[in-house]
């Protein structure tokens, strides 16, 4: 095969790749990275590192994207978003200091673990709660009860009142979703937006917008640790990957209404723990 068609060929896969990491982020506000990993590992033969390494880049890009396309609807609650994304941010170094003194293998291992941890939620999810499934049908301006919302509170003119028990816990919840950003190259949208709706009562679609907010900036921070630590990267791979997540990411949050739901969420399980199946077992 002559260079120039391996590029080209390489070029597509990896636009299709972004491509889906955009669409999934687009139509649940998490779990893209979980997709990208393997997908880069299996579709491109690239190291767990690289593949960490770029799927930060190409979900900050998509998640960025996200925020843009849903600030006229001022979905986006900032104040919990800033404490998330400052605390993460911060963090995200640690992780990727950390996965650097980790074996590869085992690097892979605990991704797996993870993949499989957030799978079960998923399902969960979708079984006993399936109208949480349903991200872009839940009123913005729906809030859970203030019995659910036990740590953080609105005031009466709708501000979210960071008082000290909520400000901890949004903090712990940035703090962990920075260590696995750094460490596993996941932009932590799992984490955040069931974290959103327990601690602020935000409605999913907000808790969605929210997320992807502070994704952008994990990701980012994550994806600039991989790089100080001295990993290269393939500038052009990366190039694909961005043009395909944003173009995702538009077509996720076009179809979103319609396609959102709890057998959209189980289709994503099993394609998530088959993917990750496949590329342990093609590595170990």
């Amino acid at each position: 095969m002559e260079p120039s068609s391996v590029v080209i060929e390489i070029g597509a896969v990896a636009l299709v790749i972004g491509a889906l990491v955009g669409l999934i982020l687009g139509l649940t506000g998490a779990g893209g990275s979980l997709f990208a990993v393997p997908l880069l590992i299996l579709g491109l033969g690239v190291s767990a590192s690289q593949a960490t390494g770029l799927a930060l880049a190409a979900v900050a890009a998509s998640a960025l994207w996200g925020v843009i396309v849903r600030l006229p609807r001022g979905e986006v609650v900032w104040l919990p978003a800033i404490v998330l994304a400052i605390s993460g941010a911060v963090m995200a170094p640690l992780g990727r200091w950390l996965a650097a003194m980790v074996p590869e293998t085992l690097l892979l291992v605990g991704f797996a673990i993870l993949v499989v941890f957030v799978a079960m939620r998923m399902w969960r999810q979708s079984t006993q709660a399936p109208e949480s499934a349903k991200v872009t049908r839940a009123s913005q301006g729906q809030r859970v009860s203030e019995k659910e919302a036990a740590l953080c509170r609105f005031s009466p003119s709708g501000q979210l009142e960071l008082k000290p028990r909520c400000l901890l816990g949004v903090v712990l919840g940035g703090v962990g979703a920075g260590i696995l950003s750094g460490l596993f190259g996941v932009g932590g949208g799992f984490v955040i937006v069931p974290l959103l709706v327990l601690l602020t009562g935000l409605s999913i679609s907000a808790a969605v917008a929210t997320s992807l907010a502070v994704i952008a900036v994990i990701s980012s921070a994550g994806f600039a640790s991989f790089l100080y630590f001295g990993d290269g990267i393939d500038y052009a791979l990366l190039a694909w990957l961005i043009i395909g997540g944003v173009l995702g990411m538009l077509l996720g949050s076009l179809v979103a209404s319609r396609l959102a739901g709890p057998s959209l969420q189980k289709g994503f399980v099993i394609a998530m723990l088959s993917l990750t199946a496949a590329t342990l077992a093609g590595q170990l």
